[in-house]
């Protein structure tokens, strides 16, 4: 939680304040610096997590190098452009520092090609650390370095394969045995990034650890200076009361809370009032489990929705060059979340709230933004998978994870321009690698596990992120909205056998705040979140959206990549600022200011554009190489005058007796007369209940 915004600072700048530290003209000559060698694998008896990151590795380590595109992008031939676009694509997948130098002859090693000139390097810092008495200590403990490699591999990997898909030769350079060709610490010390210290190097604005990663490219981009000796006016500029109150936006030294234990989050989610039941009516008795066909996405694939969007529906989120960089770790993960589980459990794990808070800390330590656990109710099992095969019921709990998918580019964004599907790839990446590190950890401890992720998923992640007191469900529709996240967030799960105690739904107002706000409905592209009531939906009381109307345009979006207008325009996407949370507190505990607060939100024109955030280049990726898009970019702004009349909007409702069987990979053609009937008919009908009957 921050003091001041950051609206007005560039992203390629990042979270700490690097341009105001003192720059010299070349790297001072230093004694022998350590190189940065691979962490040491712990032994096979350890309960360290960093145990099963082999395979993760080795997928990072085929796709660190690859096949340039046939020809290069209209990028812009400005180096300072470039470079910033570099940076913030970093900042963007979390790193904590990117800077850019030319290669010195000295930092290269095993022979890489002399057109790599220079070179993108990528600071991680290790993940908050749980002190000793903490459940998830031993799972950590000297395994930070190693989890931290993962996540700078992931990092410069997707942005080698980003320039590789721009027609740029490029290579990433992580620490891992055959994946490293260059010495990262002297590329570090050479773009800034750190600096030289008595004990041998050290990142100038944080005591934690880090690990550092490259990039090296023929990609002429302007470079940053070696840090120079600070004089102790150098100091307070960099380092005084500007740092101290984060001016401009920066990090400061006090935005993490060392006494908070880690399994709690960054987010105070325990502040919020908890129930026993969801706010929303849920009649489990009448919900009846669907199959992975019946999801419009799914339908799209098989022809349901016809040939165009059968045709878009494989490339709709990944046909920017930076999004389609992620794919190949997104696919590569899938046959890595199941596996075999040890043959019997290890000893010491048998207190379901020990277990809760381990899994939780590890789940934040990878990089999760907020976690939450539940039953994993049989109605939320897909009764059959995308090949068509029934899906059993496999395990009694549900870990669900949120990864936000960052304000600041929400922030430059229209919501549907051609960076939108890249916000999705980009916490789809990290939600897979963060399940499906901890589902492998869990079965070599002996507890049966799998990663439920968006590439192969056998679960409904909705029902479970309400009953994991995440959020309530919002006029959004099928979206379940987070307190201090709002709905710009993507989901995982993680189903297991091992015993955990359970999270309890959480009610902070938002049925009655979304009554009163239509704003998501009002900005929705296509007229998909409806303006009238809740309906009852299959056992469901909610805001029932045109799923086929969505679907439709984000699939076939001609000015950009999928969308997510409904997430940039809502009032809950906030920056994270002490003056929003007592907004926040207003909209929770003061029920009168709820209206006033969506209007107000309004006139503050939050969910414009904002210029300064606008970080990536608008490029199509057709036929493997990337041009301008052909359509043009959405450019939205704030439609204060849009009709918000319920009675002249149609809403299509698909019910669960017209969806196609589960095992039928034939095309069912949606019959969109007919749901825009049954629509009429559902809102014309009492909701349940609070206990499930009409009311």
């Amino acid at each position: 939680m921050r003091l001041l915004s950051n609206k007005e600072r560039p992203p390629h700048l990042g979270r700490f304040p690097y341009e105001r530290l003192a720059r010299a003209n070349r790297l001072a000559a230093t004694r022998a610096h350590p190189r940065q060698i691979p962490a040491a694998a712990p032994p096979e008896t350890s309960q360290a997590a960093s145990v099963v990151l082999g395979a993760y590795f080795d997928l990072y380590g085929t796709h660190r190098d690859g096949p340039v595109a046939k020809a290069q992008a209209p990028v812009p031939d400005d180096p300072a452009a470039r470079a910033d676009n570099l940076k913030a694509g970093c900042y963007f997948l979390d790193a904590d520092g990117a800077a850019l130098c030319r290669i010195p002859e000295e930092a290269r090693e095993n022979g890489i090609p002399a057109e790599h000139t220079h070179a993108l390097v990528v600071l991680v810092q290790q993940g908050r650390m749980p002190l000793p008495d903490e459940a998830c200590f031993e799972w950590i403990d000297g395994a930070a370095d190693a989890l931290a490699d993962l996540r700078a591999a992931e990092i410069t990997c997707s942005l080698a394969g980003y320039l590789r898909n721009m027609g740029f030769p490029a290579t990433a350079h992580f620490s891992h045995p055959g994946c490293c060709d260059v010495d990262l610490t002297l590329l570090g010390l050479q773009s800034g990034l750190m600096e030289a210290a008595d004990a041998g190097v050290r990142h100038p604005f944080s005591p934690r650890g880090f690990r550092l990663a490259a990039v090296t490219t023929g990609y002429e981009a302007a470079v940053d200076m070696p840090l120079a000796r600070r004089s102790m006016a150098d100091r307070f500029r960099s380092h005084g009361p500007s740092w101290l109150i984060g001016r401009g936006g920066a990090a400061t030294p006090f935005e993490e809370s060392p006494a908070r234990a880690l399994h709690l989050g960054p987010y105070p989610m325990e502040k919020i009032k908890r129930v026993d039941r969801p706010t929303t009516v849920v009649d489990e008795s009448r919900i009846e489990r669907v199959s992975k066909r019946a999801e419009f996405f799914q339908r799209a694939l098989m022809g349901d929705l016809g040939e165009k969007a059968k045709r878009e529906r494989d490339r709709f989120a990944v046909k920017n060059p930076y999004a389609f960089a992620m794919t190949p770790f997104i696919r590569g993960m899938v046959p890595l979340q199941y596996g075999e589980t040890a043959a019997e459990p290890t000893p010491g794990w048998t207190d379901p709230e020990k277990n809760a808070q381990a899994v939780k800390g590890l789940a934040y330590h990878l990089g999760a933004d907020m976690v939450g656990i539940c039953e994993a109710k049989d109605y939320a099992w897909y009764t059959h998978n995308a090949a068509g095969e029934p899906v059993p019921v496999r395990h009694n709990y549900a870990v669900v994870m949120l990864i936000d998918q960052g304000f600041e580019t929400m922030e430059g964004s229209s919501g549907d321009d051609w960076i939108s599907g890249a916000q999705s790839m980009r916490s789809y990446m990290r939600g897979a690698q963060i399940a499906g590190v901890m589902a492998a950890h869990l079965r070599r401890l002996g507890f049966d596990s799998r990663a439920q992720t968006n590439a192969d998923s056998e679960v409904l992640h909705i029902p479970l992120i309400l009953w994991a007191g995440l959020g309530e469900l919002s006029r959004i529709g099928e979206l379940v909205l987070n307190p201090f996240v709002g709905p710009r967030f993507k989901s995982v799960v993680l189903t297991t056998d091992m015993p955990l105690n359970l999270d309890k739904p959480v009610d902070f107002g938002l049925i009655d705040f979304c009554e009163q706000c239509n704003k998501c409905a009002r900005e929705c592209p296509c007229s998909a979140i409806p303006l009238g009531p809740r309906i009852e939906y299959n056992g469901y009381e909610i805001w029932k959206p045109d799923v086929e109307r969505c679907t439709r345009y984000r699939v076939t979006n001609p000015k950009g990549s999928a969308c997510g207008r409904c997430m940039k325009t809502c009032p809950f996407n906030m920056e994270g600022l002490l003056s929003e949370r007592a907004v926040l507190w207003a909209a929770i505990n003061l029920p009168s200011s709820r209206g006033l607060i969506a209007k107000w939100d309004d006139k503050l024109g939050n969910g414009s554009i904002n210029p300064v955030k606008k970080w990536w280049f608008d490029l199509e990726q057709i036929d493997g190489v990337s041009v301008a898009p052909r359509a043009g970019v959405n450019k939205r702004t704030l439609d204060l005058e849009a009709n918000t009349d319920p009675a002249k909007q149609q809403v299509a409702l698909y019910p669960p007796a017209v969806h196609p069987p589960g095992d039928d990979p034939s095309p069912h053609p949606v019959n969109r007369k007919q749901a825009l009937q049954d629509g009429a008919q559902a809102r014309t009908m009492p909701g349940p209940g609070a206990d499930g009957q009409p009311d």
